[in-house]
């Protein structure tokens, strides 16, 4: 099974509230924080500019999380 990638920043509260909503569905997923790490900034960027990202194995990306303000990386 692929996990979906999940694009963070550290202290996002829309990023934390997405983990601890996937973490609760036992959901495994393989998260990127992009303030750690330029080249997971980099793929972020190219789906859009603000955190959290969600990329699913089957190509859809969802960007923010249940209506919440995301955090801007660029």
């Amino acid at each position: 099974m692929n996990r979906p990638i999940v694009y963070t920043l550290k202290t996002c509260p829309a990023c934390i509230k997405l983990k601890e909503s996937l973490t609760q569905r036992g959901i495994d997923f393989e998260e990127r924080e992009v303030d750690d790490n330029q080249a997971w900034l980099d793929e972020a960027l190219k789906y859009g500019d603000m955190v959290p990202i969600t990329v699913y194995a089957d190509g859809r990306v969802e960007i923010g999380y249940a209506n919440m303000i995301s955090c801007f990386i660029a």
